[in-house]
């Protein structure tokens, strides 16, 4: 057990604190980079990247990732924000005592359901987000701040949704 670990965890930020800094970060993104927030371009231009290491012709032809082979992939702003995501996260996890390793869920499903359920979930909202070209950050937050309509109208459907499938699932597994 590592010496963090074994330290009390901080408490979280305030909500607040927390939404004006991450407004914070959403307008240095829009001014440094022309860009707003988001992630999951990165995960099509990443996938397109190792497509290409492994069928160049077929990754060139193919209509979806075509046009994200233009250069490496780390010469991308939504290559380095990601890579920027995770560092903050580490560095925010272990500044505050809160890094550990573990599988978080409730008691009612086993460990290997969980994760399964997770992947599920996490290529179903990978797959939605490259339909509604973008992800939360890139369509809500980034929508949101430029008022753009379509950004509000997914950030209600979004919370519908997942108040929905929250409801649902508590039920089928209690």
């Amino acid at each position: 057990m590592s010496a963090l670990s074994r330290t009390q965890a901080r408490p979280y930020w305030h909500p607040l604190a927390a939404g004006g800094m991450l407004g914070l970060a959403l307008l240095a993104t829009f001014l440094f980079t022309g860009h707003g927030l988001g992630s999951s371009g990165f995960f099509a231009r990443f996938t397109a990247w190792l497509w290409d290491l492994i069928a160049p012709a077929s990754a060139a032809a193919n209509a979806y990732l075509g046009p994200y082979l233009n250069g490496p992939v780390l010469n991308s702003w939504i290559t380095w924000q990601v890579i920027g995501v995770m560092l903050g996260a580490l560095v925010s996890a272990l500044s505050s005592g809160r890094f550990r390793l573990g599988v978080e869920g409730g008691s009612s499903l086993p460990r290997s359901s969980r994760l399964v359920w997770a992947l599920i979930g996490g290529i179903l909202v990978g797959f939605g987000s490259r339909i509604a070209r973008g992800c939360t950050s890139g369509v809500g937050l980034s929508g949101g701040a430029t008022l753009a309509v379509g950004g509000f109208l997914f950030l209600i459907c979004f919370f519908a949704a997942g108040f929905a499938v929250t409801a649902f699932s508590r039920r089928l597994w209690q």
